[in-house]
């Protein structure tokens, strides 16, 4: 149910699931075959205007990018110029508009984020804040709840350690209404998150925290977001195709944005108005200019937006799980992994991702270069690019680590990080860790399976997949508190779950035990010992719609005006079977009865989860699967698809002659709801799946 999650909870991160399998897999052969083997071949393929052109049309015109965006605008600088600056493909695909990279305007996203840090630099450099400085007098009338004695503070937003409750975009802020005005501190007011971690101590990807320093540029300069930008970023690096207004001229240059299949978009604005931490519009060209002046100095020759020291503190990584694997500096992130080589402290980079519109900036100040590229789809394409271009100019970054001698630690030691992990910023990304021998771990997850993880320091990790690295922090006493992996979501640590307290009527040697202490562990059931689960008693149809749609952290909409059905009234359940009837989990005209506390029959469970996932993981590749006992009719594919996919728990198993009785008329206990609900969290049923589809295609073709 992966792909359900993704899909359902609108979630968007910076670096999708499949980024770093992607890039390497677009890595040249002569990378692959040179990982530094000799002196030479480590120097690369030297930069200039020829090569880097040559470059890009290689890379752009190859039969396995193409399909990865509709229109693409990419800018190299070295030492002071412009070395490459080219559009390709198309701005919009229907009226045949080629990109051009002076003029064609993108959403840039989360790259606003460099330039909100650079406006923080130019106030602390004025002396008008202190990075030290606690947020609190910054922001006006906001407040918030920390229960910490360490306040927040600018530096804190700038590093992505805040402590503050996940505030990501909501679907809502994102909308058709080109006229609807929101600003920055209305916005905030209405949003601001507690902080749940003590400040400074964690790394979690935090787009809120972004939007607070823009709230800070306005504060303290007295200005409008927009017009500071305008004034002391964009006109004096002349940056004439660069603001946060989707108006006028730049509305009408905006290129037209795609979805992941190809299917045209309606423009749309975002929220706040004025969005600080990714809703920059710009060009190639304009991002090059930025680029060149803050590779010198901050000097872009006729102006100075930045000295020599702020940009030299921007450059410098703040925090890390382990050397090798650098989290953020001031306006920056760390780049995708290398293979046995982590990710490169000597170079600094910012990706953005918005629905349409996927960009990647990343600067080697070492080597004077940087390199931005911008497409008007959403995707990976600048996770391959990164990995080529690396590779090809400057491969002494990929160069594999130098690790100091090791001696693994005994099986018995690596208990400590056994366990059930969940992702700071998307909790439904879950890792389950176990050990393997002496030191190794085996991990998985539901996006890319299991794979091995073999110790190479006290802390670290590689893995048999990539041969990249995964990190662990441990607190003063060796226990084990989070995790940073290179797949699921490398911006942001993972927190170990909670040892399990379980249940008074569920033992350890209860069936159903895994599945129900795990969810225990995760902070999904309640952790008290002496209370009662009831694993044998029927979920109610009401109780399972709204089980599973918390589990996906949806909210329930509004039942009373137009209720899907007519006995929904009062019930605490009705906001959710409202959302499951809009989201076509179940059926009904508004007219009929959903009998909230009916308890629900397994096949009846199946048939709601198949609702949304048919479209996805169509009957064809699992039609064989013989079922015994009795399923109605209506119900075969929805429980065939469930055993296809492994969404069971212990009381499915195959009989001798190979056909699976799923119980289909038996009413669901919690039980065996919360092995559905886990299997959901963990299984990889995309891998599963494919792996039906091709062996389903090998049997037609014999």
């Amino acid at each position: 149910m992966k792909s359900l999650f993704v899909r359902l909870q609108g979630a968007r991160w910076s670096k999708t699931i499949t980024a770093a399998v992607l890039a390497l897999s677009l890595l040249s052969p002569a990378f692959h075959a040179s990982a530094a083997t000799t002196a030479d071949a480590a120097k690369g393929k030297a930069l200039d205007a020829a090569s880097a052109s040559a470059f890009l049309d290689s890379f752009f015109t190859a039969e396995e990018v193409k399909p990865q965006y509709v229109g693409a605008s990419v800018v190299v600088v070295k030492d002071g110029r412009v070395l490459a600056q080219k559009g390709y493909g198309y701005a919009d695909l229907e009226k045949k508009l080629a990109v051009d990279p002076s003029s064609t305007v993108f959403r840039i996203a989360s790259i606003s984020k460099t330039f909100a840090a650079a406006a923080i630099m130019q106030l602390a450099e004025q002396g008008k804040l202190r990075l030290q400085d606690d947020i609190t007098p910054y922001i006006g009338e906001v407040s918030f709840h920390n229960p910490f004695d360490q306040p927040v503070t600018i530096e804190h937003l700038l590093t992505h350690t805040t402590g503050f409750d996940i505030r990501d975009p909501k679907p809502e802020d994102l909308g058709t209404d080109l006229t609807k005005v929101v600003g920055i501190e209305e916005y905030v007011k209405a949003n601001m998150p507690p902080v749940v971690r003590e400040p400074g101590s964690v790394y979690m990807y935090d787009n809120f925290a972004s939007m607070l320093l823009g709230l800070i540029v306005q504060n303290v300069s007295g200005q409008s977001y927009e017009t500071y930008m305008e004034e002391h970023v964009f006109a004096p690096l002349g940056m004439n195709n660069s603001d946060f207004l989707l108006t006028g001229r730049l509305k009408s240059q905006l290129a037209q944005e795609y979805t992941a299949d190809n299917q045209r978009m309606e423009r749309y604005a975002v929220t706040p108005t004025i969005m600080p931490q990714g809703g920059m519009l710009s060009t190639a060209e304009d991002i090059g200019k930025f680029m060149i002046a803050f590779l010198n100095g901050g000097n872009s020759g006729s102006s100075r937006i930045l000295s020599q020291q702020s940009v030299d503190s921007m450059e410098v990584y703040r925090s890390s799980i382990h050397p090798l694997m650098p989290n953020t500096t001031y306006g920056f992130e760390a780049p995708n992994q290398m293979p046995g080589a982590g990710a490169s402290d000597k170079i600094i980079t910012k990706g953005g991702n918005l629905p349409g519109t996927s960009s990647y900036l990343f600067l080697i100040p070492e080597q004077n270069t940087g390199v931005f590229l911008t497409s008007n789809k959403p995707g990976v394409i600048h996770n391959g690019f990164y990995a080529q271009f690396i590779s090809t100019f400057f491969p002494q970054y990929a160069a594999p680590a130098e690790l100091k001698p090791f001696k693994p630690q005994l099986e018995k030691e690596l208990t400590k990080f056994a366990g059930v992990y969940s992702d700071l910023r998307l909790d439904l990304l879950v890792s389950l860790l176990g050990t393997q021998g002496e030191g190794d771990l085996v991990i998985s997850d539901s996006f890319i399976g299991q794979r091995a993880l073999t110790q190479v320091d006290d802390n670290l990790f590689v893995d048999s997949l990539t041969g990249q690295f995964t990190g662990f922090k441990l607190d003063e006493e060796g226990k084990v508190l989070y995790m940073k992996e290179p797949y699921l979501n490398p911006l942001s640590y993972s927190m170990k779950g909670v040892e399990a307290e379980g249940f008074a009527d569920v033992p350890e040697q209860h069936p159903y035990a895994p599945y129900i202490y795990s969810l225990q562990s995760l902070g999904l059931l309640d952790n008290d010992a002496s209370a009662f689960f009831k694993p044998d008693q029927a979920v109610t149809r009401g109780e399972y719609v709204a089980n599973l749609l918390k589990l996906l952290n949806l909210t329930g909409i509004d039942a009373e005006q137009q209720p899907a059905f007519a006995d929904l009234k009062g019930h605490p359940a009705a906001s959710y079977i409202q959302l499951a009837h809009m989201l076509g989990m179940v059926k009904g005209n508004g007219k009929g009865s959903f009998h909230p506390d009916k308890p629900i029959t397994r096949q009846e469970a199946a048939v709601m989860i198949y609702r949304l996932l048919a479209a996805q993981y169509p009957a064809e590749a699992y039609k064989d699967i013989v079922l015994a006992g009795e399923t109605d009719v209506w119900a075969v594919q929805a429980v065939q698809m469930m055993i296809a996919l492994q969404l069971i728990g212990p009381e499915v198993q195959p009989k001798g002659d190979g056909s699976v009785d799923y119980r289909s008329k038996a009413l669901l206990t919690r039980a065996e709801e919360a092995a559905i609900h886990f299997t959901s969290l963990t299984t990889p049923t995309d891998i599963i799946y494919a792996s039906l589809a091709q062996g389903s295609a090998q049997d037609e073709a014999a």
